[in-house]
């Protein structure tokens, strides 16, 4: 298997949560910054027309929200299992795929999309398996094609499945 080690999704996932842990750390002083705005004394109504209280409030409630979330990606990282040993792409799996003569290694994740990785002099991409490529890949075998959509042009890419870590 050469290129593909368990290591290089060890190093995937932990900058995957260092990413996250940074958000999260940003979006608790954001949340507890915003909170402590909206109870303050000088946002109390002075007409009916004065909604600067109830927008801070609802400011803090979506921050609340996203801390919430960014929770939740982290358990969903924890939850990955890194070494399962199958023949079909699943989430955790470090999969190639060829598109146009051009091999490029993707990292199938449960959260957090859309980033492109070095590790151990390869590229890989960061797809969620709810993205476009991720929930066509899943389940496919070495060998496999499946065909995608793209908004860029009427056509659609013809993508092969490869090695499957």
């Amino acid at each position: 298997m050469g290129q593909f080690k368990i290591s290089m999704k060890k190093q995937i996932v932990k900058y995957l949560r260092e990413q996250i842990s940074t958000k999260l750390e940003n979006a608790k002083e954001a949340y507890q910054s915003g909170h402590e705005h909206a109870t303050e004394p000088e946002l109390v109504a002075e007409s009916k027309y004065d909604t600067r209280g109830v927008e801070a409030g609802y400011l803090a409630g979506a921050q609340k929200k996203r801390v919430e979330e960014l929770k939740q990606e982290l358990e969903l990282l924890d939850e990955m299992v890194l070494d399962h040993s199958t023949e079909s792409v699943s989430v955790g799996s470090l999969v190639e795929l060829r598109f146009n003569d051009q091999t490029r290694l993707y990292f199938i994740s449960s959260t957090s999309g859309g980033s492109m990785i070095e590790i151990e002099g390869s590229v890989v991409l960061v797809v969620s398996a709810f993205s476009p490529i991720g929930s066509e890949v899943i389940g496919l075998q070495e060998g496999d094609t499946f065909e995608l959509e793209t908004k860029s042009s009427e056509s659609e890419r013809i993508y092969e499945v490869g090695k499957i870590v």
